[in-house]
Order: structure tokens, then sequence, then C-alpha cells
């Protein structure tokens, strides 16, 4: 039985005194992020606004298995912020829906979220009409014209159904229900309203797909709606997708329970704590990054040298190579040995230690990174 299923559905309920102390701890963590973030300075926060918005968007489509190109995000959200990174990847449909969409549910976080709107956000997302090569009904909620809507696993034949969702022909009231709630919630802290739009919403599953990333895209809306900004310095999409396989365990135990969402609560806050935990983290990079250009500010460079330096101090993995510099600059490999060259003899690159087939190079201050890590 499924918890929609219940007499009293949609009517959740949580034990209060199980959710108080995880819910302390992650509204103090967010409480000392964002009043260091505020006291970095305008630039610094529109810079981790922009990597925290990178990350939100890869991760919360590798949370249902597809990956995006990151230059192709970096250089939309970029575009969508007004960044000098502007312009560098060609535009993607795809990245530009998912980017629309995210920014759509941070930025104008004060607007009504409704029907429209969410219906907006998923033809965004399916800008061809198909999910893989499945054409799907995209902008309008599903029809289960193919059978009831089902979450499963595994190969054909041998499926396992997760969780089945209630029916096509109750969508209109399930989803007025909802969005009636969402903007007029009860008095309640804005971090469970979250929690618990996430749950209801993915549990309605009013799409044919991408009801996962609309569901954390509506959790972003409430969360930017309880700090009043649309400035986004953390990602929990990317702690769920860190957590991706308890992130569905505990969902599907509560989807398949009894009204009581505890676990669901308890699991979301705990997870939000690490995100912001993580935040923390990347907002010393942000920092280092600051520091290290402002030490360069007078040294002569390409463009080329500073796209490819920022790329590296934005979090490269694994170790820069002649042949990733030609990559990354669209260049031979004998012109990225000649930018390598004349960084090397500025001071703003060190040759890592090896043998010279595999020569690599980390920036200033930088530290080498663990070797054997590639990226094309």
């Amino acid at each position: 039985m499924h918890v929609w299923q219940h007499e009293d559905w949609p009517r959740l309920r949580f034990d209060a005194t199980a959710v108080l102390a995880p819910l302390g701890v992650a509204r103090h963590r967010q409480g000392r992020l964002l009043g260091a973030m505020h006291r970095l300075g305008f630039d610094l926060r529109r810079e981790a606004e922009w990597q925290a918005t990178v990350e939100d968007v890869i991760r919360t489509s590798e949370i249902e298995g597809e990956k995006l190109d990151l230059a192709s995000v970096r250089s939309s959200v970029a575009r969508h912020l007004g960044l000098p990174d502007a312009g560098l990847a060609a535009p993607d449909r795809k990245v530009e829906g998912v980017v629309e969409m995210m920014l759509d549910a941070m930025r104008n976080h004060a607007k009504p979220l409704t029907a429209r709107r969410l219906q907006g956000w998923h033809a965004a997302l399916f800008p061809t009409g198909h999910s893989g090569l499945r054409r799907i009904t995209t902008g309008r909620w599903r029809t289960d014209r193919d059978g009831p809507m089902q979450v499963v696993s595994g190969p054909g034949g041998r499926q396992r159904v997760h969780y089945e969702a209630p029916p096509a022909m109750s969508l209109g009231d399930e989803m007025r229900r909802f969005l009636a709630w969402f903007n007029d919630p009860p008095e309640m802290d804005g971090l469970l309203r979250s929690a618990i739009a996430h749950f209801w919403f993915v549990t309605i599953h009013p799409f044919d797909d991408g009801n996962g990333r609309i569901a954390r895209a509506i959790a972003d809306l409430a969360l930017a709606q309880m700090e009043g900004s649309g400035q986004r310095f953390y990602s929990v999409s990317a702690q769920i997708r860190a957590e991706r396989s308890r992130y569905y365990e505990v969902l599907e135990r509560t989807q398949k329970g009894e009204l009581d969402i505890t676990e669901w609560l308890t699991w979301f806050m705990a997870c939000f704590t690490r995100a912001v935990d993580a935040a923390e983290g990347k907002s010393q990079a942000v920092l280092r990054k600051a520091e290290f250009w402002q030490g360069f500010a007078a040294e002569p460079l390409s463009a080329r040298q500073k796209t490819i330096l920022n790329r590296f101090l934005d979090g490269f993995e694994g170790n820069l190579t002649a042949r990733k510099w030609a990559s990354l600059g669209k260049c031979s490999v004998d012109t990225a040995q000649r930018d390598i060259n004349d960084l090397l003899e500025r001071g703003l690159l060190v040759r890592n230690p090896g043998g010279s087939r595999r020569t690599s190079y980390t920036v200033h201050g930088f530290g080498a990174q663990p070797s054997g890590d590639e990226i094309a």
C-alpha cells in the first residue's frame, strides 16, 4: 500500500521531537554559512553563486542518470548571471532548459507556484518532446495512456516496481491541493516546508518524466523563500547525488509506509547540513582563487591563459598537462607548451615532480593533484 492510498492522504505527519535536533543543527550551519558569504563582498559572492548553481544543474541531472556537458553548463549559467565566462561553449537546448528552471526557482522565488509555471519547467527540460528515444507528453500532466506510472529498475521481464503513482485521472485534484498548500502553507520552518514539498510532489509524480528534477527545484524554491534571497551558495542536489542510494532508499520506504514522514524529514535535514558543510569548504576555494589573482594582477595574460587557469582554480580534477591545455584551449600541443613555459617563467605555474613523458603542472600555491585522473 502506497502512502497516497491511505484514507487521510495527504495529511502527512511527523514526530516533532525527533525532528527538532537535526533541524536546529541544519539551521545553525546554514546561518553560519550565509553570514560568512555576506562578508565576502559582491564579486566573490557572485563567484560562489555561479559555482553552486553549476554544481546544482550538473548533479540534479546525474541523480536521474543524465550527464550534462560541463562546459555548456558553465557557459549557460555564466550567461544567465551576466558573468564574463558566458559564451565559452555553444548553447545546448537541454542544458539551457535545466539552467532556466533552476534559476527561475531561485531568482523568482517571490512568484507563486502555479500549474502553468510547473508545466513550463517541464517543457524546458524536454525541448524535443522526448526522454531518450521515448516520446513523452511535455508541458502537461501525464495521461497514463501506456499504463500506470511506475518507478522501476532492472532488465525487461525481471523489473522491480519501486513505486506506483496516483492515477492520472486524480492529478487535477492532487495538484490543486499541493499548490494550495505550497502557496499558503501553515506556520512551519522553511526547511521542513522544503522537505515536505519535495516528498509530496515526487509522490504525486504528475509528469511522464523529470519529476525528481522538478521536485528538487521546488525544494530549492522553498529554500529561497525561506532565505529571502535568489542567491544560493550551496547545492542540496550535489549532496543528494553523493548519497543517491540512501536518497532512493528512504524515499521508497516512506512512499510505501504510513502517513508518518519523520524518517524522510530527518534524513533530508541531515543531507542539507552536509551540503552546507561542503559549501563552507568551497567558499575557502573561492577566497584562494581571489587571492591568487590579486597576487598576479599586474601580469599580462592572454585570454586563453586566463580561461584555462580559471578552470584549474575552479576545481579542475587531476593534473594539468600540455595535452589537456591544448584540449581546453583548442590549440596545438606546441602552442599549449609555449603558454605553459611562459607561465612557468613568471611563476604562475610550477612543474610537478615526475618523468618528462608525463610532465604535469599545477597553479602556484595550489599544490599538485593526485595523479591518474584525466580530464578530456
